[in-house]
């Protein structure tokens, strides 16, 4: 719905409205709300389109959606029923002085659309598990005496009624149906995808492509998790003429706009990885068939080669459609063994990659010191988890970057630069610099923990200063994720912004068709400016940013799913650990106190009610209660880790 109020911002033509969207855009020119003009429907000058946001003291705040400046206030009295995260119009209030403000007028759509509650066994009342209030169920207490105990149900927030029963909260394995639900994500695909994506062959005729550049010879292998099923790129290096081929699964030949395939991955956005499962962005028969990597197994391919100079530079940067044929599937701790000689090449297959993969990594490493001068690097490892059969946890594994992990991503980033640059209005990946508000509030932070800094002439510079201050503490880790707090998310927008994180001037997403529609929009925009089908890309173009607004929402939803699930196990574990004490690290010494377990199990988050506690320090806390439910861990502190035992 955010993707049709940027489209009303902007104007949008009367044809590019979805059928779906059309009466609640006649519902807006009722009201004079939306404009009628020609060709084109155009919101009113008078109003603004928003998220809401509600501050302690009631008061709300319209975060303008297609116009820049300051949030709009909106006073108690005039949000007439919207909530925080509502998508609303405001018309807006002119008067002398004070800030800029605005009275709701109407709710586009409520933030969540449904809810998860647990049935209360003996109010027979649902409850949710976001919030643990009570849920309004439109349902004959007759029909939920039969239910079991616990059951987990998705209700639609409109009008009351159950859409679905999840399970019962007992179960581990509900907790992915959980996540999923809280989200509006579906697992499975329409009869209509699945036809679509079942009638494509499981092997490629190359006759079918006698204009593709045929790369089949060249020894191209893909480096992923042990686990991965979908392999979006591969990589070759030339040694002779110091070239860099990056191939990427080229998805945008089998999924056409507006089929079936298409409809169901722009509303998904993005894959979702749970450590057990994946819930793809498109049906398997693409996403780990014909359309992934996979090696000995020919493949259609949309290549970006990159021929450096002598000083490492790109001297020439060129894309195009090719077969490739990948001769060998790695993992991240295979390449990092024959880095580090560790292990010898097996067969002449390994002999022949490692040829170049050695000399490639070499120079990515250069590169990269080149980037950090600009850029950031910062230490932000991730926790696995690892499941039972019956989906409990058992373990979690802290993935640290490694050289090959290194080495994948600088050729990656050089890659996705190089698309960046063949347009100056489309799909960009960008990142603004965080704003003087932000960074005032990480600096008081730090100086509660002795870190004090001079003055700066860039932030990038401060960053580094902290970073080195926190090195010499033992805490760079910890500090790093404050930097990282401190930061504006990274979105794609249809203008370009530059990268701060980075330290790009252009930045984009290429590598990544199969699990991210962003990187498929892109492939699509790419192969109409090469073919110099200007009427192709004005096409994509047309509706542009208002995709990218959706696809940025849809990307911190994917994420808010994964860290939901996360959030299920450790309250799980923890219920099983009631009384028994871990060592803690503080993340949020503020109001409810907040630290991550840091011992056997890594990761969990655990509130401590009344404690006092210091930013960063080491505890051992007893685990005092643990709600399932809403993923609640209670704590208390035994004692702080410098006291004696």
């Amino acid at each position: 719905m955010k993707e049709l109020l940027v489209k009303l911002v902007k104007g949008v033509l009367k044809k590019d409205v979805p059928r779906s969207e059309l009466p609640l855009i006649d519902e807006l020119v009722r009201l004079k709300i939306v404009k009628e003009d020609g060709k084109t429907y155009r919101l009113s000058t008078k109003y603004r389109a928003g998220k809401i946001d509600i501050a302690r003291n009631g008061k709300g705040y319209l975060e303008q959606i297609g116009h820049r400046g300051k949030d709009l206030l909106i006073e108690p009295e005039h949000l007439n029923g919207a909530g925080r995260g509502d998508l609303v119009i405001a018309r807006r209030i002119f008067k002398s002085g004070g800030r800029p403000s605005a009275k709701v007028v109407f709710i586009v759509q409520k933030a969540f659309k449904y809810s998860v509650g647990v049935l209360d066994a003996q109010t027979l009342k649902f409850i949710n598990v976001k919030t643990s209030q009570q849920l309004n169920v439109k349902a004959s207490r007759r029909s939920l005496k039969k239910l079991p105990p616990q059951t987990v149900a998705k209700i639609d927030n409109e009008n009351g009624t159950i859409t679905e029963i999840l399970g019962v909260l007992e179960d581990p394995s509900v907790d992915e149906r959980i996540s999923l639900a809280l989200y509006n994500k579906q697992e499975e695909f329409s009869a209509q995808a699945m036809e679509e994506a079942r009638s494509f062959p499981e092997e490629i005729d190359e006759s079918l492509y006698p204009d593709r550049v045929d790369l089949r010879d060249l020894s191209f292998c893909t480096i992923d998790p042990p686990t991965a099923k979908d392999h979006d790129d591969a990589i070759f290096f030339d040694i002779n003429s110091n070239t860099l081929y990056v191939a990427i699964a080229d998805v945008s030949e089998y999924v056409y706009m507006h089929s079936a395939i298409d409809k169901e991955a722009k509303e998904r956005g993005f894959s979702i990885y749970f450590p057990h499962k994946a819930v793809p962005m498109l049906p398997k028969e693409l996403s780990e068939g014909i359309c992934s990597l996979k090696p000995n197994k020919t493949r259609l391919a949309f290549v970006c080669e990159i021929e450096l100079d002598e000083d490492l530079n790109p001297k020439k940067e060129k894309f195009y459609e090719a077969l490739i044929r990948s001769k060998r599937k790695y993992s991240y701790d295979k390449i990092d063994l024959f880095l580090e000689k560790k292990a010898a090449p097996a067969d002449e297959t390994d002999k022949e990659i490692l040829k170049f993969l050695p000399r490639l990594y070499e120079i990515t490493q250069i590169i990269r010191e080149r980037r950090l001068q600009k850029g950031f690097e910062f230490s932000n490892p991730e926790i696995r988890l690892e499941l039972d059969k019956n989906q409990n946890l058992v373990a979690t594994h802290v993935e640290y970057e490694t050289p090959s992990h290194k080495l994948i991503e600088e050729c990656m980033l050089l890659a996705n630069k190089a698309a960046a640059k063949m347009f100056e209005y489309g799909i960009f990946r960008t990142h603004e610099e965080p704003g003087m508000e932000k960074i005032e509030e990480l600096l008081n932070e730090l100086a509660t923990i002795g870190i004090f800094t001079k003055e700066f002439k860039s932030i990038h510079s401060l960053f580094l200063s902290i970073q080195q201050e926190a090195q010499k503490m033992g805490i760079k880790e910890h500090v790093d994720r404050l930097l990282i707090r401190t930061q504006k998310q990274a979105a794609y927008t249809a203008q370009n912004i530059g990268h701060f994180g980075l330290g790009f001037k252009e930045y984009t997403h290429f590598t990544s068709p199969i699990r991210r529609y962003s990187d498929l929009t892109l492939h699509r925009l790419l192969k109409k400016i090469l073919k110099n089908d200007k009427k192709g890309a004005e096409y994509i173009l047309r509706n542009i940013e208002p995709l990218t607004v959706k696809i940025s929402e849809l990307e911190r939803e994917a994420a808010k799913v994964e860290w939901d699930f996360m959030d299920r196990k450790f309250a799980r574990w923890a219920k099983n650990h009631i009384n028994e004490r871990f060592t803690a690290v503080v993340t949020d010494p503020e109001s409810t106190p907040i630290a991550q377990i840091e011992d056997e199990i890594v990761g969990a988050r655990i509130f401590l009610p009344g404690a006092k506690v210091e930013l960063f320090e080491k505890i051992v806390a007893e685990i005092v209660d643990s709600d399932i439910a809403t993923t609640k861990i209670t704590a208390k502190v035994i004692k702080r880790m410098e006291e004696d035992v």
